[in-house]
């Protein structure tokens, strides 16, 4: 099995911005948290991540040719402005998992309009760097079951 983990806008500062909203862990802490748990379950991960939408939609594009099982994605700021990061993950046949930091429904009063929500199998939010563990967990039990 193969997952793919997106990591959106800003992703990649991740603990400068506000700490206390959304932790201190870094990406590249993540990303080796991901590897180790798929190992762990015998899955393969691969992570990109980009702060250019064009770029976020252009991998999503290359995975419908791919053999993808399922994709994690954390959007970031895209959550509620990403209309074309929307429509990309629409066009993708497998599975797609949404995953945020914080719990966005208590971030801000917009919390909950996420644009990407109609197109994705479901939402994990305000588990830390645990909300992308629990992603993973999500997505290979949903593409187990394709």
């Amino acid at each position: 099995m193969r997952i793919l983990v997106l990591h959106g806008i800003n992703l990649d500062a991740s603990g400068k911005p506000d700490p206390a909203q959304f932790g201190t862990v870094t990406v590249e802490a993540v990303d080796e948290r991901l590897h180790a748990l798929a190992t762990e379950l015998g899955v393969e991960v691969e992570v990109f991540q980009a702060t250019n939408e064009y770029r976020l939609c252009g991998r999503i594009g290359a995975a419908r040719g791919e053999n993808v099982d399922a994709v994690v994605i954390n959007p970031g700021a895209w959550t509620y402005t990403g209309q074309a990061l929307r429509d990309a993950l629409a066009e993708l046949a497998v599975p797609v998992i949404e995953v945020h930091v914080p719990n966005i429904h208590a971030q801000h009063p917009f919390g909950a309009a996420s644009v990407v929500a109609p197109v994705v199998r479901g939402r994990i939010a305000g588990f830390g760097a645990e909300s992308y563990l629990m992603g993973l967990r999500a997505a290979m039990a949903v593409a187990g079951r394709r």
